[in-house]
């Protein structure tokens, strides 16, 4: 198609290169800003949170939470397939995750505000004993356990589907239509704002698509309860360094969704060039998103029932004890593992696989 070399083209400009380094630099610039003003705030004084100090080290929690939500499979699928149909559509695509995370975390920087101005409130849900404590804990892991389960259920259902295409597009058999239509149905929110994705025709509009998945509960809670946590227990804290925290969840998740339009823009960019190769990366990665929704949501659920089933825990100790943060950063390694690997792959057995066999009666 004329407009998909055409947009190939502009994307591998120097202009569009440029542009990205230097969005790059300025994110990391307020990163570096959002932490040296929180050092300041906090010089020479002691504030506690909890059994932590309300330091630079809370604001590093902050700004990893934000780099394992730009991870999540919904904002991987709602990227992936907006980049997917702006390059098939012949539009710039490099910058869309810079839109879509700068929507979604404006959500949790505006609940976090109204969450530090309500600090009477803080300190009752920030209480371990207190019932409110308890109740938010059990009603946030059901949430995410249960959302994360349809996720990787979903995820699943799609890999299955993609397996075929790829089968039929060995066998010469490959339907482009259909390869669109299984990949706009992997993520859940996505699928619930299709139309929205849909009518998306320039990068900034997926500022309010970013938006409406940042209602989602498990995100925006996150960050508004370490701000809870920091109004409520450290009472000498300036208001305006609290808004420190939800700044630099902004930083974490929008630094990692620009890095990943980039990289989902220059991935299909490569993956346009064949259609079977296509459906190579989109296999690879939806199998892993599969694998890592399932993951989390078994954490979650297995430490959720032994606090009621203390033998459950006593019988998968090693399954309690993972750190969900952890797991974040490994998935994150794992994508991009998962995408070199699929190139590798596809340069040293899929690349053969397209040779047409010598017709026995040439």
């Amino acid at each position: 198609m004329p407009r998909t070399e055409t947009a190939v083209r502009s994307a591998r400009s120097p202009a569009t290169h440029r542009s990205t380094i230097l969005l790059v630099c300025a994110i990391v610039a307020v990163t570096v800003a959002a932490f040296a003003g929180l050092a300041g705030a906090v010089s020479g004084h002691r504030f506690s949170v909890g059994a932590q100090v309300f330091g630079t080290g809370l604001g590093l929690t902050a700004y990893m939470l934000g780099v394992r939500h730009a991870f999540d499979a919904d904002h991987i699928a709602a990227i992936d397939n907006t980049t997917r149909r702006f390059l098939a559509e012949g539009r710039p695509s490099a910058h869309l995750g810079f839109w879509f995370a700068l929507g979604h975390s404006s959500v949790v920087v505006l609940l976090s505000l109204l969450t530090a101005l309500g600090a009477r409130l803080a300190s009752r849900l920030t209480d371990d004993s207190s019932a409110a404590h308890q109740a938010l804990g059990v009603l946030g892991t059901s949430v995410s356990t249960a959302f994360l389960l349809l996720l990787g259920v979903l995820n699943l259902l799609a890999l299955r589907r993609i397996a075929a295409l790829y089968r039929s597009a060995r066998r010469g058999e490959h339907d482009e239509a259909r390869l669109d239509e299984v990949l706009d149905g992997r993520g859940l929110l996505s699928r619930l704002l299709r139309r929205l994705t849909a009518s998306t025709t320039r990068g900034w509009h997926l500022f309010p698509l970013g938006l409406l998945f940042g209602l989602g509960f498990d995100t925006a809670t996150e960050v508004s309860l370490l701000v809870l946590s920091g109004a409520g227990a450290a009472s000498g804290v300036p208001w305006w360094a609290l808004m420190l925290l939800p700044l630099l969840f902004t930083c974490g998740m929008t630094l990692f969704d620009t890095l990943d339009g980039a990289f989902m823009s220059a991935a299909y960019r490569w993956a346009f060039v064949h259609p079977l190769r296509r459906i190579h990366y989109n296999l690879t990665i939806t199998g892993l998103s599969a694998a890592a929704a399932l993951l989390v949501a078994a954490v979650n659920l297995v430490t959720l029932l032994a606090d009621g089933v203390p033998s459950l825990g006593r019988a998968l100790p090693w399954l309690v004890g993972i750190d969900l943060n952890t797991v974040g950063y490994l998935i994150g390694a794992l994508f991009l593992t998962a995408w070199l690997g699929s190139f590798l792959h596809w340069r040293t057995v899929g690349g053969r696989a397209l040779t047409p066999s010598p017709d026995p009666e040439a």
